[in-house]
């Protein structure tokens, strides 16, 4: 079967063009085949699979698995690259048009490439951040029994004691969820992979959680480690850097309405949001093809 690896600022994901025919085995065998390719030692090495099909309520629809078989309901990176593989195929002469994962519907707009040229740079209408804490979810039995409405509460800055640590963790989902922490110095040397399987897989987090590490450089400027459920630590998350953004609005670190640059271990990303709930946050980065191939499923 062919297969396409991409990346978006080093973010990389197996992609399979299931526009015409497939995927063998059905969901099983796309879990299946998630948990086996993945592998950087014995498989062709990614953060997990991406499968493109013609979309139902969207132009194309995007089906993810991270690495170790789990579904995923979104990817800023991900998304990023389904576009440029769908414009760059010819599937759409438009610069703007839509891709949806697990229902959730997003406009994607052509930023660099001119048409019959490949695309190198795209922004995504990432929607609204989701800021209700059963929405997230949350584990609202948990929050302080001061919340006034446990069923519309915010999670900003809550004092979220790991491994002996209080960390002041912001929970905003991007259409899967994520806890934001701010740190006091570039994130470089944080351990990550110590503290974020804990994040994970606390009882606070009912459906487990991405975790991003955040440092404020300036009021447009963070720099950002993230580790993600089902993945463990990647080069970049684009939802986790929406969330990162929208966290340090609430908390009145950065300024809304203006372009927010997210230095990630494999690149950077540019997020804007207006700082109104129920605004949509908007995502600009690139998107990369690396190299095509064939493998028997």
């Amino acid at each position: 079967m062919k297969f396409t690896k991409m990346h978006g600022c080093g973010n990389d994901y197996i992609y399979f063009d299931c526009t015409k025919t497939d995927f063998p085995g059905g969901a099983e065998g796309e879990k299946r085949a998630a948990i086996a390719l993945s592998d950087r030692h014995f498989g062709i090495g990614g953060d997990g699979i991406i499968i493109i099909k013609k979309g139902i309520k969207a132009d194309f629809e995007m089906v993810m698995y991270n690495a170790d078989g789990s579904r995923s309901q979104m990817c800023g990176n991900g998304i990023r690259c389904v576009g440029k593989y769908v414009y760059d195929a010819g599937y759409t002469k438009g610069r703007e048009f839509t891709a949806e994962s697990m229902g959730a519907v997003k406009i994607l707009k052509v930023v660099e490439g001119e048409p019959g040229q490949k695309v190198t740079k795209l922004c995504v209408d990432m929607g609204s951040p989701i800021l209700q804490a059963a929405k997230i979810p949350v584990n609202t039995n948990m929050l302080s029994s001061a919340t006034v409405s446990k069923d519309s509460n915010t999670v900003i800055s809550y004092p979220l004691t790991i491994a002996g640590v209080e960390y002041k963790t912001t929970c905003v989902s991007m259409g899967n969820p994520h806890a934001v922490v701010f740190i006091d110095k570039k994130p470089a040397d944080f351990p990550v992979c110590e503290i974020g399987p804990l994040f994970e897989n606390n009882e606070f987090f009912p459906e487990r959680t991405n975790t991003e590490f955040a440092y404020i450089e300036d009021r447009r400027t963070i720099y950002m480690r993230v580790w993600e459920r089902g993945t463990g630590e990647t080069l970049a998350c684009g939802t986790g850097t929406c969330a990162t953004v929208v966290a340090a609005i609430l908390n009145g670190l950065v300024d809304a309405n203006q372009k927010i640059t997210v230095h990630l271990l494999g690149g950077d990303l540019e997020i804007v949001w207006s700082g109104k709930e129920g605004d949509s946050v908007f995502m600009t980065g690139p998107a990369e093809t690396v190299f095509t191939g064939t493998i028997e499923i």
